[in-house]
């Protein structure tokens, strides 16, 4: 291979047998993971690193992930990013267009299947 920069991926998740969880699947597979532990870390973390994907839980205590996808669709400098959605929600038909709409390119649904989450991550970023 080539020297190719390893694809930088931000998992963000309350739990942190989760982010440990994708942190080691992903690694596994030659992504290079970063964690933060709700919303605020998130956004924080953003002002100095710039990840090929966002994997983003949706039900965090104090900032929900679909507010943190708001305000990272509102700010001119990370509104670009890619962003799927880590959830035990499941989503109606009107739930995907809301999420087309936030320009969300998947979600996934928590618990996962390792292969499942590598493959959904390969296809959003390679």
């Amino acid at each position: 291979m080539l020297n190719m920069t390893k694809k930088k991926i931000l998992v963000v998740d309350d739990e942190e047998s989760l982010r440990e969880l994708v942190s080691a699947v992903l690694e596994h597979e030659g992504y290079d993971v970063a964690t933060a532990s709700d919303g605020e870390d998130c956004l924080n973390k953003l002002k100095t690193m710039s990840p090929d994907l966002i994997l983003l839980d949706m039900m965090m205590p104090g900032m929900s992930g679909r507010e943190v996808c708001d305000k990272i669709r509102k700010d001119p400098k990370t509104r670009g990013l890619k962003i799927a959605f880590l959830t035990v929600a499941k989503f109606s038909e009107a739930g995907k267009d809301i999420l087309k709409e936030m320009k969300v390119l998947d979600y996934i649904n928590k618990p996962f299947d390792n292969d499942d989450l590598v493959k959904r991550v390969k296809k959003m970023i390679g």
